[in-house]
């Protein structure tokens, strides 16, 4: 229930972290009126969801757009900091506006020092800073972790290279991601018998 006396927004913050203290990604917010209609989009169903925490990252790779975005270098890999060598803990293609992808394309195929059909990798000179919901293990990135739902919030040209977060940053983003009750993993899909 609405509480007429609180700001609707600092309900929401509360019901949120709430929402997260229990493993959960975020929130859903309806329409008391609507009905769920199975794989349709509408406005009458929401996702809110708060960015868990931002990391300060090295454009290490670029990848081609695909649709509206074809012939543009849309997906961004990044990397952070572990000792002298950049290790790589996520991917984002949005946050950007097309002007921005349109420029940033420009600049990354300058940076290029190898190329393929698909892909770019770039010589470590961009900075930016993502915002993401979570934090997991992985095997695929070197880093050992991977972000959850990642996106570019902004480019850092305030902050040099060798200014980008590090290895012992993420870790602890980790630790207190587990001390705060959010889960690393999705839980175990239950099998039918």
């Amino acid at each position: 229930p609405v509480d007429p006396e609180r700001p609707v927004e600092d309900q929401l913050g509360a019901a949120h972290d709430a929402a997260r203290a229990r493993g959960h990604e975020g929130l859903m917010v309806k329409d008391l009126e609507s009905r769920y209609e199975a794989g349709k989009r509408g406005s009458a169903w929401r996702k809110v969801k708060r960015a868990f925490a931002t990391l300060d990252v090295v454009v290490t790779r670029a990848e081609l757009g695909h649709g509206k975005r074809k012939g543009l270098l849309s997906d961004l890999t990044f990397a952070v900091w572990d000792g002298d060598t950049l290790v790589d803990i996520g991917k984002a293609y949005s946050g950007l506006t097309d002007r921005e992808i349109k420029a940033m394309t420009e600049e990354l195929e300058r940076l290029t020092v190898e190329k393929t059909p698909t892909y770019r990798t770039i010589a470590p000179s961009i900075v930016l800073e993502i915002a993401f919901e979570g934090l997991q293990r992985s095997k695929r990135h070197p880093s050992g972790f991977s972000l959850r739902f990642p996106r570019i919030v902004r480019r850092r040209d305030d902050k040099a290279v060798t200014e980008a977060d590090r290895i012992e940053a993420v870790r602890a983003l980790f630790d207190a991601q587990l001390a705060s009750g959010h889960r690393e993993e999705a839980p175990p899909v239950l099998r039918q018998k």
